[in-house]
């Protein structure tokens, strides 16, 4: 865990002092964030950050994680599935044990603190199990542009209780939602195992503890096993990537506590993968490593992130900030950070060939690979750091208790 002063070093001290100066009026006061999962995926990691950073410059914040049976979770991914555009059948048992999970919780948990933060569905109606005290806030960091209308209408009865809701992007803002809609969008903390610089032999340490050899240019996706993450497609442009590259292939993803299908796509990525070419071609890890993870983006060649839905994508702004060329689809947040041409590409992501072009390209042109990266990572500095997010949230909170 890092404090305030750790920073000095990466962001300008007049970050640093603002900081300072939009707490004040915070003093004394108690944030609570409830989200499903203290582990694997984007939100854990943000809380990780964020929350020691709050309570480092005075403001009380805990966090808090909601428990679940296996079928509370087995519903909630299909709701995740949902609001990005899913198919659901949405039977009453699925709302029972949907709300059952939520007000169990709300019975063995108090809250009394000065405002509720509440992240994504699966904690979305806590609000209905308390007498309302203080402003909560609802963040959805998944993209719902295009949500299962009939879903929609039930999770919105909850939402119409909250007193702001924060998105990633605008184009995620819902015009049927009589609620105030705020973009704050997600970041990275430089400083965190993932992310922080490291030595040459701890990397080669790394390397050789989980089997990656480096004798060809090394293509990573890191995300979850997802289908919203399209590990197929990715497994589709390293054929045709190395039909004229001689490459390996690296599929990295962490399996979290609230994502009960990880290991159903897993096993269809890795049968696909058998068949197309040999073992040590193409390489799954599913280690809960962030290490490992700061290793694979660094000694990569070209980041890809093939996504299909993406809320935000941080596992661009990672391999940004490591001065890695990136290949992404254009959707969600990922157009927030990646200028195409100047500090990566973007794709369409049913564009299989067009994906393959582009990491081609930045292979075979490696002076241009390199300014992509120096570009890359100046535009996370300016704009996707927690030290930026630390200030966004002093101002949201600002404005409801300040």
């Amino acid at each position: 865990m890092h404090c305030l002063e750790d920073y000095r070093e990466i962001v300008e001290p007049e970050v640093i002092s603002s900081i300072h100066r939009k707490a004040r009026r915070l003093y004394g006061k108690h944030i609570v964030h409830v989200n499903s999962t203290y582990q694997g995926g984007g939100v854990a990691e943000i809380l990780e950050s964020l929350i020691p950073l709050m309570n480092d410059i005075g403001v009380n914040t805990g966090w808090r994680i909601l428990h679940g049976n296996p079928d509370f979770f087995n519903i909630t991914k299909k709701f995740h599935n949902g609001l990005q555009g899913d198919r659901i059948n949405l039977s009453e048992m699925k709302k029972k044990l949907y709300l059952q999970a939520n007000e169990d919780f709300s019975l063995y948990t108090h809250i009394d603190h000065d405002c509720v933060i509440i992240h994504d569905p699966q904690p979305l109606p806590l609000i209905k199990f308390y007498r309302k005290r203080q402003p909560w806030v609802w963040r959805c960091h998944v993209d719902l542009s295009t949500p299962n209308q009939e879903l929609w209408e039930f999770l919105s009865s909850f939402i119409l209780r909250y007193d702001l809701v924060i998105l990633s992007s605008e184009q995620y803002k819902k015009k049927d939602l009589p609620v105030e809609q705020r973009i704050i969008q997600p970041v990275i903390d430089p400083l965190s195992p993932k992310n922080i610089d490291l030595q040459p032999q701890l990397i080669a340490k790394f390397l050789k503890k989980f089997d990656i050899p480096t004798d060809k240019p090394i293509l990573t996706q890191i995300s979850r096993f997802d289908k919203w993450k399209d590990p197929e497609g990715v497994l589709e442009v390293y054929k045709l990537v190395k039909e004229e590259v001689d490459c390996r292939l690296v599929l990295c993803g962490s399996m979290a506590t609230d994502d009960p299908e990880g290991w159903k796509i897993y096993e269809k990525i890795r049968r696909k993968a058998n068949r197309l070419t040999e073992k040590r071609d193409v390489i799954l890890i599913t280690s809960e490593n962030n290490i490992l993870v700061n290793v694979l983006q660094r000694v990569s060649a070209v980041i890809i992130q093939k996504s299909i839905r993406e809320g935000f994508g941080l596992a661009v702004t990672e391999a940004l900030w490591k001065e890695r060329p990136v290949v992404a689809s254009n959707v969600g947040g990922i157009p927030l950070q990646i200028r195409d041409g100047e500090n990566g590409f973007l794709v369409n992501p049913e564009d299989i060939s067009g994906a393959a072009e582009k990491v081609l390209k930045i292979l075979r042109e490696p002076e241009m690979a390199r300014e992509m990266g120096r570009k890359g990572k100046e535009v996370v500095r300016q704009n996707f750091l927690v030290t930026r997010l630390l200030l966004d949230h002093l101002d949201l909170l600002n404005t409801f208790i300040g």
